[in-house]
C-alpha cells in the first residue's frame, strides 16, 4: 500500500451500473458512447455500499467543460482531494479478480474515511490505480 495525494477536487459525470458486477461493462459502454470518437480521457470507477448492503458502481470521466454532464443528461459527483491509500495494478486484465482482492486489502486500513468510496483510475489500457480515501482528520 502506498499513500496517494489527490491534489484537487475532480468533477466527474457518470453512468451507474444496473448491477454489480454484471452491469459494470455495460455502464462503461454507455459512458463511452456519450463521448466524442477518439476521446482519450482518464476513466474512473467509483463504488460504495448502499443502505441495503449492495455495491453501487459508477463508470465516470472528468468533465471537459462546466455543464458537459448536464448537456449529456448525466449526473455529477466530486472525487475529493486528499490522501488516499492506493495500490497500482499493472496489466490487471490478466486477472480481473485482482481488483476486488486489492480493495479488500485496502479497506482493512484503520484510518480510512468510514463514509468514503472505492476509486479506480484507469491510467492506460493495462494499468489501474485502486484507491480509498483516508479520514480527513489524518
Amino acid at each position: 500500500m502506498e499513500k496517494y495525494i489527490m491534489e484537487k477536487d475532480r468533477t466527474v459525470f457518470y453512468v451507474e451500473a444496473s448491477s454489480f458486477p454484471e452491469g459494470v461493462g455495460g455502464a462503461y459502454m454507455k459512458l463511452h458512447a456519450l463521448l466524442p470518437a477518439g476521446n482519450q480521457r482518464t476513466t474512473y470507477g467509483i463504488s460504495h455500499m448502499n443502505d441495503k448492503g449492495q455495491i453501487v458502481y459508477k463508470a465516470a470521466v472528468e468533465e471537459s467543460f462546466p455543464g458537459e454532464a448536464a448537456q449529456l443528461g448525466c449526473k455529477t459527483m466530486v472525487i475529493r482531494k486528499g490522501i488516499y491509500a492506493s495500490e497500482l495494478l499493472v496489466d490487471w486484465k490478466k486477472d480481473e479478480t485482482i481488483i476486488g482482492r486489492t480493495f479488500q486489502t485496502l479497506l482493512q486500513h484503520p484510518d480510512l474515511d468510514p463514509n468514503g468510496y472505492c476509486l479506480e483510475i484507469y491510467q492506460s489500457g493495462k494499468d489501474v490505480l485502486c484507491l480509498v480515501p483516508f479520514s480527513e482528520e489524518k
